[in-house]
């Protein structure tokens, strides 16, 4: 019986590479799938934040109000807010800035608006 001299299968190094190849690729798909969440994560936090503040200055009520700070609780308790009030470079406005900070005060922003005292 003849044995064909053309080889039957994957030399071991050619199973290496390919492997190699492999890993590379997946580790690469799973770092870029992590960076990912966490981008849409802070996205999605910092898009509650500005709702929520510009939920807080359509309140008719609220630039006229006492209080210069408050929590969103029930719903949010770990974000706060804080109001500051300074006069405007126009005649007759206030300038508020109301800053929004959540994750132990680490990430916050701040949404001005100007309006009559």
């Amino acid at each position: 019986m003849k044995r064909s001299s053309s080889p039957r299968g994957f030399t071991l190094l050619e199973v290496l590479v390919a492997l190699a190849l492999l890993a590379g690729s997946i580790t690469t798909l799973v770092v870029s799938f992590n960076y990912h969440l966490s981008v849409s994560l802070k996205d999605k936090e910092e898009t509650t934040a500005l709702l929520l503040g510009r939920a807080l200055l359509d309140e008719p009520t609220f630039l006229g109000s006492s209080a210069s700070e408050g929590t969103f609780a029930p719903d949010y308790p770990d974000t706060t807010w804080t109001r500051r009030t300074t006069p405007a470079q126009f005649p007759g406005l206030q300038r508020y800035v109301l800053t929004i900070s959540w994750q132990q005060e680490k990430r916050s922003l701040s949404l001005v608006t100007y309006g009559r005292p």
